[in-house]
């Protein structure tokens, strides 16, 4: 995590019933989309997941690794830290409604 960026290991699940963070995947944040793996759908609408929950323009959240992939991972601009506890909070938010359901 650099001061200027925060970089997100990220899980995809693709073609779900409802877009959003869902917790976590192992290590990685685990985000579901409703867009199919072709053409570079779902790394579009993961990028744009993540902006949204992370309060950041679409531009300043972009794929460095694993195209073809579930793994994944972005880097997204702003400050590393105050991206990182948003992230969190977003995280243990969706790991609640989940422990709810149970």
């Amino acid at each position: 995590m650099g001061a200027d960026r925060l970089v997100v290991e990220v899980h995809v699940q693709p073609r779900a019933g409802r877009a959003g963070i869902a917790g976590r995947h192992g290590g990685a944040v685990k985000v579901r989309v409703q867009a199919p793996p072709t053409d570079g759908r779902a790394n579009a609408e993961t990028a744009a997941v993540l902006a949204a929950a992370l309060g950041v323009g679409a531009r300043d959240v972009v794929l460095v690794h694993g195209a073809s992939s579930r793994w994944k991972r972005f880097a997204v601009a702003g400050d590393g830290a105050v991206l990182a506890a948003r992230l969190e909070a977003v995280v243990a938010a969706a790991e609640d409604r989940r422990a709810d359901r149970a």
